[in-house]
């Protein structure tokens, strides 16, 4: 057992954003479920407010194209090191992550570049 989940823990390292997305939802479908984590509710809103001093690590999700659409894909393959094609399904099936776990820093630059093209991005 622990060699098969050896094997599909390598093969998910060698995919792509969009090719994990579509696996995600993949199983989603296949299982009827969410891939959501469950989120313990604690007592009170202090927690919450710790929780958001504690995040180091943040998500760029391209929320929207834009008008200049073309100028978006480039960005996006510039950025994420993606082929024409995925990068045009990445921007074509927003709202997409277009870099997952990274600094605020580097998710302020990336949302930067992105906006700059006419996308609309969120860091969360």
């Amino acid at each position: 057992m622990a060699d098969k989940k050896q094997q599909v823990i390598d093969i998910i390292k060698e995919m792509s954003v969009i090719e994990l997305s579509d696996l995600v939802k993949e199983l989603e479908e296949l299982f009827d479920v969410k891939a959501s984590a469950p989120v313990a509710v604690a007592a009170g809103a202090p927690a919450a407010e710790e929780e958001k001093e504690e995040k180091t690590e943040f998500d760029v999700i391209l929320t929207g194209a834009g008008a200049k659409k073309i100028q978006t894909i480039k960005v996006v393959r510039k950025l994420t090191k993606l082929g024409l094609k995925e990068a045009k399904e990445l921007v074509d099936n927003a709202p997409n992550p277009v870099a997952e776990a990274i600094p605020k820093e580097e998710a302020e630059k990336i949302k930067a570049q992105i906006e700059e093209a006419g996308a609309t991005v969120e860091i969360k």
